[in-house]
């Protein structure tokens, strides 16, 4: 039944009490009177016909006063004093002075447990007389009108308070504190994490007040603050009974990856990782458990901080102690490697004792930077003992030591001139190291790469991780280096060079790339030439472009620098140049013929006029014979133009045919149809020289024609004939 019907219902049954009582005495007064009557008969029976006197203006008032003085003013929305007259466990009856008394919900007293009868309350009086004529009265309204100014007073002066759990909401809780709803965050509930919520709502707890907003009459409370100052007294407490050395029993409270929290009764310290195992670990879980109850030893405290620093493995002896006698400098360990770092890695030989094994003693070979490249955690490996220090639980072990040093034999082994094959390591701007062998590495000169080629990097020849043919160059034993060639695989060509690129040859190129100083040309035997800017016009004025094949002129040729400098201006300047040669030589014979006859005419001028008639046939006969001298001199110059031509021609064909002869200066145009373009994709392929054909299998074959199909397998064996013959 809800609070107003009951209420209603109350009032109802007192007032039918009250008119049940009014009729019992109207039926009591009723037998007075007519025991009266009988015994007076002097009663004037007839007054009741005639009326009742009524009562005076000034009587009435009298009487009115005197009524209403009994009871009190009473004003809604107000809040006013009442006693407790009446209660049972669903309400409580207020008297507040009025003509009738109220009902409160007994809830409304929730947090007065001790209430009795005769109790004074404050309550709030929201309506003098509702349509049933009842009193309606509110204590939680009441206490409302007064909770705003408590609660900002109770968080002013930090006082605690006690409210009551009503609900559970998102985030936490809902607490009435002086019948007004405050938020209690799930944060603030306990110093540990609380999971279920539902297990606080119906009970009363005591709260601070940490947070109102007076604009959105917000407040928020905390009952872990209250828990936290218990925490902080009993702190004071514990500390000021530790000691240093003190061994205490506690509970695993948090675990993190760098150690764990114990609970010492009110007080938490710090286990770190490194003070729980002798040995390594990567996690505290490996060895502990939440909740764990476990034995403690105190390492150190800070009574301003508050902060305390436990240890676990202190309680155990410590493993170097009681490390066997056996393990001596000198003999050989088996361990594992718990940690890899910058400078080595750390092997657990037994549980607690590590040594160092430092990145120079992992392996002989000298380009070793990183350990991880060597060891990882977790491998087993077998180390000698090099140094070892009991009192300072320090080890130094080496793994290179369990093999011999490669340099001691390096001189028989590498002998100068020999050739090797080894595997590219690193590559920097200035050469390439080889791995020979584990712990031999040699530097290959990015200048002992390639006879013909300039080659600016090594990336541009090789790269990592390919094999290498070279052959030792240098070995320096007390210093640990060796130096190697490739090119010296092949001999020297540019003895040969010499005598066919000579000073004003003239010699087909192709042009590999130009830019501002000039144009880098790839010659025959695929030598590289450069042609400077102002040597690079051709008769047109235009430009060369890559791939174009061009005549050049050798100007320049070094073979200490290797160098050869060419140029195609000189070839069609040159033919200018001799073209207008012979037209002045001619002209000038010309000119010489014509004086001599006008010098003879000049003589004969007193012959006779058939004479002079003679004399000009004579000249006209000598003009007509030096223009036939010119003609044929211009035939001559086209003649000589043809025989040079041809006299190249030839050159080039003996060149081909003495190459092969001689063993050393074949090369890959020497092959029928192969030209500069083809010869540049027959080297993109791999295929350098005459050797390198020679060399070649049905799968390097298969491959490379997969890669460029214009070249196909029936092609390459016909040169790989030829190239026999050769």
């Amino acid at each position: 039944m809800p609070p107003d019907q009951r209420r209603n219902y109350f009032l109802t049954n007192e007032k039918n009490e009250q008119a049940i009582e009014e009729t019992v005495e109207v039926s009591k007064a009723k037998n007075t009177k007519t025991a009266a009557a009988a015994a007076h008969d002097d009663f004037d029976w007839g007054a009741d016909e005639a009326g009742f006197e009524s009562y005076s203006n000034v009587e009435r008032k009298r009487l009115e006063d005197a009524y209403n003085s009994t009871f009190q003013p009473v004003v809604e929305k107000q809040v006013v004093k009442g006693t407790v007259v009446g209660m049972n466990e669903k309400d409580v009856v207020v008297n507040i002075g009025f003509k009738s008394d109220g009902l409160v919900p007994r809830t409304e007293f929730r947090d007065v447990p001790t209430l009795a009868l005769g109790d004074e309350v404050e309550v709030f009086v929201d309506i003098a007389e509702d349509k049933m004529g009842q009193l309606i009265l509110s204590r939680k309204k009441a206490l409302q009108e007064t909770a705003w100014e408590k609660i900002v007073e109770a968080h002013n002066n930090d006082a605690i308070v006690t409210g009551f759990v009503r609900s559970r909401t998102k985030g936490g809780l809902v607490v009435d504190v002086f019948s007004f709803d405050t938020f209690l965050p799930g944060s603030q509930i306990d110093t540990k994490p609380v999971r279920d919520y539902d297990q606080y709502v119906g009970k009363n707890m005591d709260f601070k007040i940490v947070k109102i907003n007076e604009i959105y009459k917000n407040v928020v409370v905390s009952h872990k603050v209250l828990i936290e100052d218990d925490i902080e007294a009993q702190k004071s407490v514990i500390l000021s009974k530790l000691e240093k050395g003190q061994v205490l029993e506690g509970v695993v409270k948090n675990m993190t990856s760098f150690g764990v929290f114990v609970d010492l009764g009110g007080i938490d310290g710090l286990l770190h990782i490194t003070d729980i195992s002798w040995g390594r670990i990567n996690h505290p879980e490996e060895v502990l458990k939440l909740d764990d109850r476990i034995q403690v030893v105190i390492l150190d405290y800070d009574d301003l901080k508050k902060r305390i620093s436990l240890g676990l493995k202190q309680l155990t002896s410590h493993p170097w102690d009681n490390l066997t006698a056996d393990i001596l400098e000198g003999t050989k360990v088996n361990g594992r490697v718990v940690s890899v770092a910058d400078y080595g890695a750390f092997v657990e030989i037994k549980p607690g004792v590590e040594g160092l094994v430092h990145v120079s003693e992992m392996s002989w070979s000298s380009h070793l930077r990183n350990p991880s490249e060597y060891l990882k955690v977790g491998d087993d490996v077998e180390a000698l003992v090099l140094s070892l220090d009991r009192s300072e639980h320090k080890m130094s072990l080496g793994i290179k030591q369990l093999t011999q040093d490669p340099w001691i034999e390096i001189e028989n082994k590498y002998a100068l001139g020999s050739k090797h094959t080894g595997v590219v390591k690193n590559l920097t701007s200035y050469g390439l190291f080889l791995e020979l062998e584990e712990g031999i590495d040699g530097l290959v000169h990015v200048s002992d790469l390639s006879w013909n080629k300039k080659i600016k990097h090594p990336s541009e020849f090789t790269k990592k991780g390919d094999k290498l043919d070279v052959v030792v160059l240098e070995v320096d034993k007390d210093n640990r280096r060796l130096s190697l060639g490739h090119k010296q695989l092949e001999e020297n060509p540019w003895e040969t060079f010499e005598t066919i690129f000579s000073i004003g040859s003239i010699h087909e190129g192709t042009v590999m790339s130009v830019n501002d100083k000039g144009a880098t040309i790839q010659m025959q035997y695929g030598v590289e030439a450069f042609a400077p800017s102002r040597h690079i016009k051709k008769a047109n004025n235009a430009t060369m472009s890559d791939d174009e094949i061009l005549e050049f002129e050798i100007i320049e040729f070094s073979k200490d620098a290797k160098r050869i400098i060419i140029s195609h201006t000189n070839i069609w300047k040159g033919a200018e140049r001799a073209s207008k040669e012979a037209d002045n030589n001619s002209k000038d014979k010309a000119r010489k013929n014509t004086t001599k006859v006008v010098k003879k005419m000049n003589q004969t001028s007193e012959k006779s006029t058939f004479g002079e008639l003679d004399a000009l046939t004579a000249l006209r006969a000598q003009f007509e014979k030096a223009e036939k001298v010119d003609a044929k001199a211009k035939a001559d110059k086209a003649e000589a133009k043809k025989v040079e031509a041809a006299a190249v021609e030839t050159a080039a064909a003996v060149k081909k045919t003495a190459a092969p002869a001689s063993g050393s200066t074949a090369t890959l145009k020497s092959l029928s149809g192969v030209g500069p373009a083809m010869e540049k994709r027959m080297i993109a392929l791999g295929v350098n020289s005459i050797e390198d054909l020679n060399g070649l299998s049905e799968e390097k074959i298969t491959a490379m024609s997969a890669e460029d199909a214009k070249i196909s397998a029936d092609q390459w064996g016909k040169w790989m004939e030829e190239a026999k013959s050769l």
